[in-house]
């Protein structure tokens, strides 16, 4: 099968990428329009909306500047998030999304699912269960291994993850030297002991051990386990991938920065099963593919780069690991993980048919052969992404107010095809004479996407609100609409003001919001 990309072809995509020279090997990708392949060596590769870069250092610095306590008080203002439980004084990390915030994290995730399933021939979707037998986290090693090191300060009894106190105070994980607990700054932290991030219930009316079960740390597993089932009935063959969305909950030791780190979280996961000796190609691959994803959605290219893992950093099942990382401005997050690509090999599938005595190979009945395919997965989280975009989009300009007098505006100008709400429509007045007619308009642009009505304070006013969400059209119905059934439509970004027909609206905004 011939590996497809969700660029060629696409309407919303503008740039030609050069044709690479073409590998060998079976299952391999293979040039063709609009596609990257493999480079030459596993050295660290940027890539951006146009080009290959091949240093980080040429990119420029971030350009990003906002503060994460301006996130957050946007966020709780406007109803995007706020914290859990509020009224009972919050669950420490937890958070719920509120209108504007649901709509964010799902038009995240149908952009994802658009550009790594409904785009693409090789990758099928699936979705596993959040609860699962112990023996699958056995066969995975997270039962084993799936631990963070713990310390505790002997005078005020906090406890810290040992290894994010070496980077902040010696500079790097491995480092050596004395910690200073960060709450009350003794040197009286104890030794490092290994904490399993897992959470473990029981299932059913009475607690055995057999009835144990554990809330799944991540979704890959579930597609390891399910292999054999979605390839046969798939009828694929490698190259493909299982692609996944949804909740994943880790007890972290020291959740923190707002959504970032949390211990019940969602995550776009997709493992792409390869033939073995093709997977440092598709491993390259997709390390573009996803940078680009990012890039094309709105992030300044200047604000992500790409980190390798060294050695001493792997995982037990990683040949090799990277980082799309996002540049937060604040002390406490600067470089941090957006999304983490691995070459799992061919770990997890071995890993399962020993434990299961389940037959998790691939039959190639073209060679005859019988394998074990590698993986490559592209991990990402929707929280973390969300996350990103806000700080991405966030800009505070100057602009005119209706006396023509210049005021600061705030405006998320994020990519349309995120914006929580596509279009607002609003009547110039209150009075009954407009509404009949903004309801009009508002029944024909609601058909098609996610809108707000809203007729309170000034026109002004409200097109301020609607910049401060990141809404990219507001319609305004006045007094002139009733003669000659025409809308003036206000461009978020330029604050363009266009005169439409109302029988010509939907065709106006079909042409200016692309499909999510």
């Amino acid at each position: 099968m011939r590996p497809w990309s969700p660029w060629s072809g696409r309407a919303e995509a503008t740039a030609t990428l050069p044709v690479p020279r073409r590998p060998s090997g079976r299952g391999v990708p293979t040039p063709h329009r609009q596609w990257r392949g493999p480079y030459p060596s596993n050295e660290i590769i940027v890539s951006d909306a146009t080009n290959p870069t091949p240093d980080n250092a040429e990119i420029g610095e971030p350009s990003v500047s906002v503060q994460l306590k301006t996130i957050v008080e946007l966020c709780k203002v406007r109803g995007i998030i706020f914290p859990t439980a509020e009224i009972y004084g919050g669950v420490r990390s937890t958070w719920d999304y509120g209108p504007l915030g649901v709509e964010l994290k799902e038009n995240i995730k149908r952009a994802w699912w658009r550009s790594m399933v409904q785009l693409r021939e090789d990758v099928v979707g699936m979705e596993q269960a959040i609860l699962g037998p112990t023996e699958v986290w056995q066969a995975s090693g997270h039962l084993a291994s799936f631990s963070d090191p713990l310390v505790e300060c002997a005078n005020c009894h906090q406890r810290f993850r040992e290894d994010h106190l070496r980077e902040e105070q010696l500079g790097s994980e491995s480092a050596e030297g004395e910690l200073t607990c960060p709450s009350c700054g003794k040197l009286e932290l104890g030794d490092p002991r290994q904490f399993n991030l897992m959470f473990k219930t029981n299932m059913g009316p009475v607690e055995t051990a057999g009835s144990t079960v554990w809330l799944r740390p991540e979704t890959a597993q579930g597609m390891f386990v399910d292999f054999a089932a979605v390839q046969r009935t798939s009828r694929r063959r490698p190259p493909f991938g299982i692609a996944q969305i949804g909740k994943s909950f880790r007890n972290e030791i020291t959740p923190g920065n707002f959504i970032f780190r949390t211990r019940e979280f969602e995550q776009m996961e997709m493992e792409y099963f390869v033939v073995p000796g093709t997977d440092d190609e598709w491993h390259q691959y997709w390390i573009d593919e996803r940078m680009r994803w990012y890039v094309e959605l709105g992030l300044r290219r200047e604000n992500l780069r790409i980190r390798e893992h060294g050695e001493e950093e792997l995982s037990h099942y990683a040949k090799r690991t990277v980082d799309i990382e996002y540049y937060f401005p604040d002390e406490s997050m600067g470089w941090s993980e957006l999304e983490g690509l691995a070459n799992r090999t061919d770990f997890d599938l071995k890993a399962h048919q020993e434990a299961s005595g389940q037959d998790l190979t691939y039959y190639d009945q073209a060679t005859g052969e019988r394998y074990h395919p590698y993986v490559i997965e592209p991990a990402g989280g929707v929280t973390r992404a969300a996350l990103a975009f806000l700080f991405d989009a966030y800009r505070v300009e100057e602009a005119p107010d209706a006396k023509g007098e210049m005021q600061q505006r705030t405006v998320l100008k994020l990519d349309k095809r995120l914006a929580p709400y596509k279009v607002a429509v609003l009547p110039l007045s209150k009075k009954d004479t407009l509404t009949p007619t903004a309801r009009e308009v508002f029944d024909v642009v609601k058909q098609r996407w996610m809108c707000e009505y809203d007729e309170t304070q000034s026109i002004g006013r409200r097109y301020r609100r609607q910049d401060e969400i990141g809404t990219p059209y507001c319609v305004t119905v006045d007094f002139d609409t009733l003669e000659d059934r025409a809308v003036t439509v206000r461009d978020r970004d330029t604050m363009a003001q266009d005169r439409v027909a109302i029988d010509r609206l939907e065709d106006y905004l079909l042409q200016r919001l692309p499909p999510c």
